[in-house]
C-alpha cells in the first residue's frame, strides 16, 4: 500500500506548477513585447510591385534601364518595362499595350492627350537641343562665320548662317581655309528623321523661326518658309529615326557620317559619365542659337502610369537619378542646381503650334512637294 503523500512534497509540487506557471506568462510575455518591439522598429515592408509598360523617346533608355533607377521604382512598387520609339512614331501608335507614353516633346505628348482625353500630363525633366561636333569642324564653321560666341559668350552654332549655306549650296571643301573636312557634299547639320523623331521637328522649329524673320511661324508662314526647310532636310540624304542611333554615328564612325550632329544635351552629358562611351577631348557640344528645350512629357494612360508620372515628378531621388542621365529636373532643387547654366534665355525660342509644326513636318515627310 502506496504511503500518502506528505505535507512536503505536496507543497513541493504546488511550488513547481507555480514555477512552471511564471515561467510560461513570462515566455508569452516576452514573446508578446518581442513582437510589439519589432512591429515598431522594423523597416515597413515594401509595397507590392505591379509592372507598367510604356513606349519612350529613346534617350532615356538608359535611364530607365539604370539599376538604381530600378531599384528605386521597386521601393514605390513599380516595376517598369519600356520599349523605345521617334517622338511622332509615339503620337501614331497603337498604345493599347501601355500603361505611359514618354515622348521627348510637348506637341506630341498634347497629340496624344487629344486623341485619347488625357488631361493630366508631367514634364519632369528636360533637355535643350545641342550640337554635337569635333574642333576642327567647329574651327572651319567660324572661319565661315557659322560657329560665333554666343550672348553668354560660349560658343554657338549660328542657324541663321546655316540657313544662308544650306541656300547657296556650300560644301564643305568650299569653306574657307578648312583642311580638316573637305568633304564634296553640302555644310548642313546632321539630323534624325522628323516623320518619325521629335529632334528633327525641333530644328524645323527654330529654323522655321529664323526663315519667318525670327517670328514663330503661323499656318501661311510655314507655307512660304517650305523651300528653305526643305534644303535643311532633303539633302542629307540617310537620316535615322532615333537620335540614339544618330549620337551613336557621331560617337563611332565621327565627321565621315555626321561632321555636326544635332541630339539632346542630356545624350552628351551622360555620355560624359561613361568611360565606355567613346567620349574624348576631340568631342565638343555647342549650342545652336537660336534653339528650344525640349521638354520630356509622360502622358499616363492607367492609374499606374499616372503613379509613375507623379513619382519622376516629384521624387528627389529620382530627380537625382535623372541628372546623373545628363536631364535637367524641373522642378528647383539640389539636382537641378548642380548642372552649369544652360543656353542664354535670349536665344530660347517657343516652337510652333501642334497643327502648323505637324504641316511642316508633312511637306518635309513627302519632299517638300
Amino acid at each position: 500500500m502506496a504511503a500518502a503523500p506528505t505535507s512536503a512534497s505536496t507543497s513541493r509540487r504546488g511550488q513547481g506548477l507555480r514555477v512552471t506557471l511564471a515561467l510560461v506568462l513570462i515566455a508569452v510575455l516576452l514573446g508578446y513585447g518581442g513582437c510589439e518591439v519589432y512591429r515598431r522598429l522594423a523597416p515597413p515592408s515594401s509595397p507590392p510591385v505591379v509592372t507598367v509598360a510604356g513606349l519612350i523617346g529613346s534617350e532615356k533608355q538608359s535611364f530607365f534601364d539604370d539599376p538604381d533607377v530600378v531599384a528605386a521604382l521597386a521601393r514605390n512598387g513599380l516595376a517598369v518595362t519600356v520599349s523605345p520609339a521617334g517622338s511622332r512614331e509615339i503620337a501614331t501608335r497603337d498604345l493599347a499595350p501601355y500603361g505611359f507614353v514618354f515622348p521627348s516633346s510637348s506637341p506630341a505628348a498634347e497629340r496624344i492627350q487629344r486623341d485619347r482625353g488625357v488631361v493630366t500630363a508631367y514634364a519632369p525633366f528636360s533637355s535643350p537641343m545641342a550640337v554635337a561636333t569635333f574642333p576642327d569642324i567647329a574651327t572651319a564653321l567660324a572661319g565661315a562665320g557659322a560657329v560665333r560666341p554666343g550672348a553668354d559668350g560660349r560658343q554657338v552654332v549660328d542657324v541663321r548662317v546655316l540657313l544662308d549655306l544650306a541656300r547657296q549650296g556650300t560644301r564643305w571643301d568650299r569653306l574657307p581655309g578648312n583642311t580638316a573636312y573637305p568633304a564634296r557634299k553640302t555644310v548642313l547639320l546632321n539630323t534624325t528623321d522628323p516623320a518619325y523623331s521629335n529632334s528633327a521637328a525641333m530644328y524645323l522649329a527654330l529654323a522655321s523661326f529664323v526663315a519667318n524673320g525670327d517670328a514663330v511661324p503661323d499656318a501661311a508662314a510655314a507655307t512660304r518658309v517650305l523651300p528653305d526647310m526643305c534644303r535643311l532636310f532633303a539633302d542629307q540624304g540617310y537620316r535615322p529615326r532615333t537620335t540614339a542611333v544618330l549620337f551613336n554615328d557621331y560617337l563611332t564612325t565621327g565627321r565621315g557620317v555626321a561632321p555636326m550632329a544635332l541630339v539632346y544635351e542630356a545624350e552628351f552629358e551622360q555620355a560624359r559619365r561613361v568611360p565606355t562611351s567613346g567620349l574624348t577631348d576631340q568631342n565638343v557640344l555647342l549650342y545652336p542659337a537660336p534653339t528650344v528645350y525640349s521638354r520630356h512629357t509622360l502622358v499616363p494612360l492607367t492609374p499606374d502610369g499616372d503613379r509613375l508620372g507623379r513619382l519622376l515628378d516629384t521624387d528627389p531621388e529620382l530627380a537625382e537619378l535623372a541628372a546623373r542621365h545628363g536631364f535637367r529636373p524641373t522642378r528647383p532643387g539640389p539636382a537641378a542646381a548642380a548642372f552649369p547654366p544652360g543656353p542664354n534665355a535670349a536665344e530660347v525660342v517657343d516652337v510652333p503650334s501642334y497643327e502648323t509644326l505637324e504641316q511642316m513636318l508633312a511637306a518635309v515627310e513627302r519632299g517638300c512637294r
